[in-house]
């Protein structure tokens, strides 16, 4: 495979500010932790192990950020802030932070900045990340990168380096906050990898104490209904996905990525075009402006492997790519590539593993019966 899209650590001309004297003492790297109802996000676990790699680079500490109620249950997550690679864990408790809004936990969030000032704050991207990093940015008056790809560090200034597919994902982009502190930035889930857990690892926590009003917040939690999600595809945490693209040419063929798919025990997933077509549904997108998946296996059927497409997949382990265009761009960090018609070779395809599954099975249930 070619390498990865991250082109953050690549030199980049940046115009010659100097950051203002009263943001020179900002140190240090920061990972907001999201949970919920015990539940900690795996995105929150990802980027310590991202944060780890720049705290490195930049010789400071990594913390881990927890806001939350006043039960024992968030205290105990802030021991597995150090397992997954932080020196630091600053704990915030109040009993208005019990369930996540808004206005508290940018409250909450802002002050802890104001007190120990980190130049590095990351979130990751989902519902609350996102909401959160805006209204955090926003109050604290600086830059926020969203949805990023890839993190550096600059060596020359210590700036960070933030990396997105812009113009439609045509094109990569390296952001650099030049003249305030900290910088922000969201990563989407599965976009980073997960960090090796660690439990010997020592963690300091510093507890810090909120004044916060319960009357003075606009909203208010009425009840909390989980979603179980049972009926949708789990594609970010999928660990075999075919998806299909446009090069399918008509919306009967993307029944045989579905056919595949049933096969091998895999999620279904779908390039933007063949979602705008109509042929599958929003939650089968993977891309840029989809879902972010690390399966085993990626197996990517009539898509081009345009940059939008590809910083949603390259992250996994094989991918197979089948294209007519032998000049596709998919073919250029693929594992395996099949130059032809998908609607012939996802057929042939589909019939070779359930022959190679059924065969498997048999040897299975025949060593059953010998140790019998």
């Amino acid at each position: 495979m070619s390498d990865s899209l991250d082109t953050a650590a690549k030199p980049i001309k940046k115009p010659k500010r100097v950051l203002p004297e009263r943001f020179k003492s900002y140190k240090g790297v920061w990972v907001f932790i999201e949970h919920e109802h015990g539940h900690v996000h795996p995105v929150s676990w990802e980027l310590l192990g991202k944060g780890r790699e720049l705290a490195d680079k930049l010789g400071v500490e990594l913390a881990g950020v927890l806001l939350g109620g006043m039960g024992e249950a968030v205290r105990e997550l802030a021991a597995e802030v150090g397992a997954y690679g932080a020196e630091l864990c600053y704990l915030a408790r109040h009993p208005v932070l019990e369930d996540y809004r808004n206005q508290p936990y940018t409250t909450g969030l802002t002050e802890l900045v104001d007190t120990y000032q980190p130049e590095i704050l990351l979130l990751g991207a989902t519902t609350q990340g996102r909401d959160l990093a805006g209204s955090v940015a926003t109050t604290l008056l600086t830059g926020l990168t969203a949805d990023c790809t890839g993190l550096d560090i600059d060596p020359s200034d210590r700036s960070l380096l933030s990396s997105r597919p812009t113009f439609g994902g045509s094109l990569m982009c390296t952001i650099v906050n030049l003249a305030t502190r900290p910088q922000m930035a969201t990563v989407r889930p599965r976009v980073m990898t997960m960090p090796a857990r660690r439990p010997d690892r020592p963690l300091r926590v510093v507890e810090h104490g909120l004044q916060l009003d319960e009357s003075a917040v606009v909203t208010k939690v009425l009840d909390f209904v989980p979603d179980v999600r049972a009926d949708k595809p789990q594609l970010p945490f999928a660990d075999f996905i075919v998806a299909g693209g446009r090069g399918l040419a008509k919306p009967e063929n993307f029944t045989l990525v579905t056919r595949l798919a049933s096969t091998i025990g895999a999620e279904v997933g779908a390039s933007r075009p063949a979602v705008h077509a109509g042929w599958a549904d929003v939650e089968r997108q993977v891309g840029q402006s989809g879902k972010t998946v690390r399966p085993k296996l990626y197996i990517a059927a009539g898509i081009s492997g345009a940059v939008q497409h590809r910083v949603g997949m390259e992250g996994a382990d094989v991918i197979a790519g089948i294209n007519l265009d032998p000049r596709a761009p998919i073919f250029d960090f693929a594992n395996y590539a099949l130059i032809g018609s998908a609607a012939e070779l996802l057929p042939a395809l589909e019939r070779a593993f359930a022959r190679r599954l059924a065969e498997a099975r048999a040897r299975r249930a025949q060593a059953a019966e010998e140790t019998v």
